[in-house]
């Protein structure tokens, strides 16, 4: 049983949190499955909209499968999120990302 099915399993049985849904998010994207990344991810920051790490992740799923105005708003969120928790580097790898979207997008 892969790591990925173990999360999902524990997801089927009712133990979801926003942590989870992190790990579940981060392993699709190891895996290149950027769609379902996106769909865990966009859930670990409903569960939890201060997750800085999640909105990073989130941002990076969002820019994988094409959604940039999507990916852009998610890193703007996550600068939010993490300027108020203090995570200076979150926040700055963030506006790396959130510029390379941009830049993808058009808008720079």
């Amino acid at each position: 049983m892969s790591i990925t099915d173990t999360f999902e399993a524990l997801l089927a049985r009712g133990q979801d949190s926003a942590l989870l849904r992190y790990s579940l998010g981060n392993e699709y994207l190891k895996q290149n499955d950027h769609k379902k990344a996106a769909q865990h991810l966009s859930e670990a920051v409903k569960l939890d909209p201060t997750y800085s790490a999640a909105w990073k992740l989130y941002g990076k799923a969002l820019t994988a499968v094409g959604h940039l105005a999507d990916a852009i708003n998610a890193f703007d969120r996550g600068i939010v999120a993490a300027e108020i928790k203090g995570d200076v580097q979150a926040a700055k790898e963030m506006r790396v990302f959130r510029k390379r979207a941009a830049k993808e997008r058009g808008d720079i």
